[in-house]
């Protein structure tokens, strides 16, 4: 099933989404977080309605940051640590034998098809980063990664947008990754029972040029190792958010780098999910 959250005349309510048929079926009106779906499942949604043309919001507002994993394809690894902007980078290490931890600002959510703000005067090395992102259905603390698809209730797409410098200079990448616009997710999301998020195609295509190609089964760290990792002393929450990384083709992947700029438009592509685009300005 997917699920998106959407406005619907002037507020926000979740619907059944067929994007195939491009349509949309919205859940009772006091049902407007997906949190609620996760503890009373089994709404009867109502008659279908278009979906062209209705505003898509974050599918899902996190209740604290969003949990983040950097360096976690090898190949990104790689290009990241010889791009110059990794902050103490190992020129003979490219992979971590812990994954790298991060949180963005549920402020910096925002929705398919809402612009992202560029930040002139604060950065000029705005990049993209296509993600997996997994939504946790079922508390815990101290998962093991046996147990952990049990907490899965389902995935999105997040773009992790980042300010290069910012994150070189500041030698952690909060201040570089929280911006407010840097985190679009969306379209919608799907239910676990759909899709194996172990095993997905994910793309990114900057103004239709081909950018990262890859499929999460070239995580280095797997989605039981992330969840047993966050979890370990830390309980998760239903309605959290694990990002799990990007594959390599970033811009800082490129000499010169090739930043964004305003105008650029971004389209994220999973397999079994859908296409979140963002256009920048």
């Amino acid at each position: 099933m997917k699920i998106a959250r959407v406005l619907l005349d002037g507020a926000p309510r979740l619907c059944v989404v067929d994007d195939k048929a491009g349509t949309l079926r919205p859940l009772p009106p006091e049902i407007t977080r997906l949190q609620q779906v996760m503890d009373a499942p089994g709404f009867e949604p109502g008659a279908a309605i278009p979906l062209a043309g209705v505003t898509l919001l974050a599918p899902i507002l996190p209740n604290r940051n969003i949990f983040c994993v950097g360096k976690n394809y090898r190949e990104h690894a790689k290009e990241f640590s010889q791009s110059g902007f990794e902050a103490g980078a190992s020129k003979d290490k490219h992979v971590d034998d812990y994954p790298a931890v991060f949180t963005k600002p549920a402020s910096s959510v925002i929705g398919h098809d809402a612009l992202v703000e560029m930040h002139p005067g604060v950065t000029d090395a705005v990049d993209y980063e296509a993600e997996l992102a997994v939504i946790i259905g079922k508390p815990g603390r101290n998962i093991t990664p046996d147990n952990a698809w049990d907490h899965v209730w389902g995935y999105t797409i997040i773009n992790d947008v980042t300010a290069r410098d910012r994150q070189k200079n500041h030698k952690q990448w909060f201040l570089g990754k929280g911006l407010d616009t840097f985190c679009p997710m969306g379209p919608w999301a799907v239910t676990a029972d759909e899709i194996d998020g172990a095993n997905l195609d994910i793309s990114c295509r900057v103004n239709g040029e081909l950018r990262q190609k890859a499929n999460t089964g070239d995580l280095i760290f797997t989605i039981p190792m992330l969840i047993a990792t966050l979890s370990a002393g830390l309980a998760l929450e239903a309605g959290d958010v694990i990002s799990t990384g990007t594959p390599a083709g970033v811009g800082i992947g490129f000499t010169p780098p090739r930043f964004l700029k305003a105008g650029d438009r971004v389209e994220v592509t999973i397999a079994g999910i859908g296409t979140l685009g963002n256009s920048f300005a």
